[in-house]
């Protein structure tokens, strides 16, 4: 058990101080098969490198779509539409609450979480850019509008981290309304008032708005060139709609979103295949740096001693709630992944949790919510999307990762806390 502690630590005190996780993940990896008394060669060859190329294997289509649509987006002049007309309607200096807004409708709506930080992240940009607000404050942002409320406590959310619950429970997407609504309550507003302070702070002290180091401000397109806001926001439209009213799959919403922003924007096709190229190289980075901390995951679900972990979570409290809060939210820590973490310990004690809904008398409901919410109150520094989100917008988890952790992990824990509280008590 002391190996994968010691693995973990130095997998996020690395990333932290900047060092890249495309290498630090194999080597705590490593470090973790050789304390654990696993052969290292075999490990890194087989578990770790299995879970790095399937996280390719079911993905990459995603981020390659996704950062072209993103980059489109951007460089046709689309995002920066938007971005002025949100700033119309909310005021300048309301951009973090923009973005937070854009994020989280399209995260509820059904949307991918990868397809929306490429997606959204142009127009976030831009925003920021009009606002004046520092980009340290974009990662904390996408975080809290799309890794938090959005995937785990709204009642009927369509994200995965909702829907895995439902095969163990027998419940659906709208359990435990009343304590969702509440925890969303707690995270959403919680998260704002966080992120409004530090907004307020930053410019205070003369920290404002700087460019990406991999790109300058799209100067050439000035405000007569701006394409007409809403036919900037119809691709982003076409994708919603085709992902949640037609049902159609992410790869082929994504392709005709593409298409849809290249067809409305035609005037602009010298843009295209630079914007295609941009995408392509980008996407490829942003999945290695997830795929490498997933591979990590699978390591350390095969050491002897992670099912020790399981077991004492399961006695660590005489209150099967806070048992199962721990048991989940430990996982997705441990993995690096809401869903993955949420999975294993569901798999590994789902029966012993049904068993005790129906001798202590606590709705299933109760236990659905609580192992959704506690799936994302795990945003550590080797957590997958956030790696992505790190990627995508050039900044560093040093820089950014204090705002996250209150946002995405404290706040969501506190919330945590409130639920089983109010599940303890009958409050569904």
């Amino acid at each position: 058990m002391l190996s994968i502690v010691i693995g973990l630590v130095m997998l996020m005190a690395l990333a932290y101080l900047g060092w890249s996780i495309l290498w630090v993940a194999p080597l705590a990896a490593g470090v973790v098969a050789l304390l654990s008394g696993l052969d290292v060669f075999d490990t890194y060859t087989g578990p770790y490198m299995e879970g790095l190329v399937g996280f390719v294997k079911s993905w990459f289509p995603i981020f390659l779509l996704g950062a072209v649509f993103g980059k489109l987006m951007e460089k046709t002049g689309a995002a920066k539409s938007v971005a002025q007309k949100v700033t119309q309607l909310i005021g300048k200096k309301r951009a973090v609450l923009g973005v937070l807004i854009a994020a989280a409708v399209l995260t509820y709506g059904g949307v991918s979480l990868f397809v929306v930080v490429f997606a959204i992240y142009p127009i976030a940009l831009e925003l920021f850019r009009e606002a004046n607000i520092s980009r340290k404050l974009l990662v904390p942002t996408f975080a809290l509008g799309a890794f938090t409320f959005t995937m785990t406590s709204v009642p009927g959310t369509p994200q995965i981290q909702n829907l895995i619950p439902m095969e163990h429970f027998g419940t659906t997407p709208m359990a435990g309304p009343v304590i969702g609504i509440v925890t969303t309550l707690i995270m959403a507003v919680g998260g704002y008032l966080w992120l409004a302070y530090r907004a307020k702070k930053l410019s205070a002290i003369g920290e404002g708005f700087t460019e990406p180091s991999d790109q300058v401000a799209n100067e050439e397109i000035t405000d007569e060139k701006v394409p007409n806001w809403f036919l900037s926001l119809l691709p982003l439209l076409i994708v919603v709609v085709l992902l949640n009213i037609v049902k159609m799959e992410a790869l082929w919403s994504l392709l005709i979103g593409v298409l849809s922003i290249m067809i409305l924007n035609a005037k602009d096709y010298k843009q295209f295949i630079p914007s295609i190229n941009d995408g392509a190289k980008g996407s490829v980075m942003a999945i290695l740096n997830t795929s490498a901390a997933v591979g990590f995951g699978a390591v350390i679900a095969i050491v002897p001693a992670f099912e020790d972990i399981t077991t004492w979570l399961l006695n660590i409290s005489d209150n099967p709630l806070v048992a199962e809060g721990l048991a989940v939210q430990i996982m997705a820590i441990i993995t690096g992944s809401a869903s993955g973490g949420m999975g294993i310990a569901l798999g590994t004690l789902g029966n012993t949790f049904v068993e005790l809904s129906q001798t202590t008398g606590i709705s299933p409901e109760v236990f659905h919510r609580i192992a959704s919410v506690a799936s994302g109150a795990s945003i550590f520094p080797n957590n997958g999307a956030l790696l992505t989100l790190v990627a995508v917008t050039g900044l560093s988890l040093k820089a950014t990762y204090k705002d996250v952790f209150i946002v995405a992990f404290l706040i969501p824990t506190f919330a945590l806390l409130v639920g089983i509280i109010m599940g303890a008590i009958g409050l569904v």
